[in-house]
């Protein structure tokens, strides 16, 4: 016979909250638990976030889902709105200068990647990753010349709850 535990912590009671918004979440007088008899589990995350969509499937690109930006010479902002997001794109620098994406809270720049070009060398270089920003925080895109082109595209994949954002 296996023994039951009550589980008192704020963190899993959110992760209830989250994963379960169809089921009104974790509810007051009712205690999580855990017991040590092997019961099988049957994984319904997908069904209870409201989605059936596979995550591999969720980060598709889509034509109204992906936002492409080219910069020269000038500094574009390429997100302005919160969430998690992928961008992904290169730098192609046939000349002197530089580029880089930033972001920003409008007091506060950090540089999050850069190149530079040399007079003569002609460079490309693919990047991807995926930012998280805050209320109040962008992504700016910044090339020093109109021989550095710096080709971006995103894509939200989550909301700044986290919860994730189906192609359109």
């Amino acid at each position: 016979m296996g023994q039951e535990f009550i589980i008192k912590s704020q963190a899993l009671e959110d992760k209830v909250n989250q994963l379960l918004p169809s089921q009104g979440g974790f509810q007051a007088g009712v205690d999580l638990s855990a017991s040590t008899t092997i019961i099988p589990i049957v994984d319904l995350t997908e069904s209870a976030e409201g989605s059936d969509v596979r995550i591999d499937l969720q980060t598709a690109f889509s034509l109204t889902s992906v936002t492409h930006t080219s910069t020269d010479n000038t500094t574009n902002t390429i997100i302005s709105t919160t969430g998690y997001f992928r961008i992904f794109g290169s730098m192609h620098l046939s000349g002197a200068g530089n580029a880089n994406i930033s972001m920003t809270d409008g007091v506060t720049t950090k540089v999050i990647l850069i190149n530079y070009g040399v007079a003569g060398v002609l460079s490309n270089k693919e990047f991807d990753f995926i930012v998280f920003l805050p209320a109040g925080v962008s992504v700016t895109a910044t090339t020093s010349s109109t021989s550095i082109v710096l080709s971006t595209t995103t894509r939200q994949i989550a909301d700044v709850s986290g919860n994730l954002i189906n192609p359109l």
